[in-house]
C-alpha cells in the first residue's frame, strides 16, 4: 500500500524484490488508463510478466502501483483529459505523474532499495505520465522508458483516430523543454492508438525542445501493437533497445 496524492487514500501495489537484501535499484511500472469509468473500476492488477522478469533478473526490485480512480485502489479519477474536442494532455500527464511521483518517493523510503538509480517506465497513459515526471528532471531517476505513451486514442474505439493529435504533439514538446533526464520511446508499427506518423511526430517534438529522446519504432506484434510491453520471448523486440539503453544512458 503507498500513499497517493489523495488524503486517506493508498495505491495497491505489487512489489517484487531479487534475492538478497540490497539495496537494489527500484523500477517502477506505470499502468494505462481509459476515460470510461466502468473500465477504470473493472480493471485487473496490473501485471508485466515478462517486463518483470527482465528487470528482476537485472537486480531491480519493480513496483506497479495502481494509481487513484482504478481497479482496486479506488477514489476519484485524477488523470482526465476532459472533452475529445478540446482535450488537456498537459493537465492529465501531471496528474499522472503526481501518483509516479508519490510512489518513486515512497519506496526510496524503504531500507532495501537504492536512493538513486530509479527506473521509470510507463505504458499509454503511464507512459504519458512518465515523461510528464521526467520534465520535473527528478534527481533520484535515471531514466525514463515510455512504452506505446500518449493520450486520446482510439476516439469512439475507432483504430488511428486520436482526439486532437496536434495538440498531443504540443505537450510532448511542452515536456521536453528544460527535460534533462535521458527518455527511450518504443512503439510498434502496428499501433492503433499511436501511429507510427504520430509516435514520430511526438518524439521529434519532444527533442526539438531540449528533451533528451531516443525513438524506436519496433516491427508489428501479433494483435494490437499497443500491447508492445505485454510483448514475451522472441517477440519481446523491446529487450534488445531498453538493453542499451540501460547500459549507456541510464547507467547510474
Amino acid at each position: 500500500m503507498i500513499p497517493s496524492t489523495v488524503a486517506g487514500l493508498s495505491m495497491h501495489a505489487l512489489l517484487y524484490r531479487p534475492k538478497g537484501k540490497g539495496p537494489f535499484k527500484l523500477a517502477v511500472i506505470n499502468h494505462g488508463s481509459d476515460e470510461d469509468a466502468r473500465v477504470r473500476a473493472a480493471m485487473p492488477t496490473p501485471v508485466f510478466p515478462a517486463l518483470t522478469a527482465y528487470l528482476l533478473a537485472r537486480g531491480y526490485a519493480v513496483v506497479v502501483p495502481e494509481r487513484p480512480g482504478h481497479g482496486a485502489t479506488g477514489g476519484p479519477y485524477l488523470e482526465s483529459q476532459g472533452a475529445c474536442a478540446f482535450p488537456d494532455y498537459v493537465k492529465s500527464a501531471g496528474a499522472t505523474a503526481d501518483s509516479i511521483a508519490a510512489a518513486v518517493d515512497f519506496m526510496r523510503g524503504q531500507d532495501f532499495i537504492r536512493k538513486t538509480g530509479v527506473l521509470v517506465i510507463g505504458n499509454s497513459a503511464g507512459g504519458w505520465g512518465a515523461l510528464a515526471y521526467a520534465a520535473r528532471n527528478p534527481a533520484a531517476v535515471a531514466g525514463v522508458v515510455n512504452f506505446s505513451g500518449g493520450r486520446g486514442g482510439r476516439n469512439r474505439n475507432r483504430p488511428n483516430d486520436n482526439c486532437a493529435p496536434d495538440r498531443l504533439v504540443a505537450a510532448a514538446a511542452s515536456f521536453g523543454r528544460g527535460e534533462r533526464i535521458p527518455t527511450l520511446w518504443l512503439y510498434a508499427e502496428n499501433d492503433s492508438y499511436f501511429g507510427p506518423d504520430l509516435s514520430r511526430q511526438m518524439a521529434t517534438a519532444f527533442a526539438a525542445a531540449g528533451g533528451r529522446a531516443r525513438y524506436a519504432l519496433l516491427p508489428a506484434v501479433r494483435g494490437d501493437g499497443h500491447a508492445l510491453i505485454m510483448t514475451a520471448g522472441a517477440e519481446a523486440s523491446w529487450a534488445s533497445p531498453l538493453s542499451d539503453f540501460l547500459a549507456h544512458d541510464a547507467a547510474r
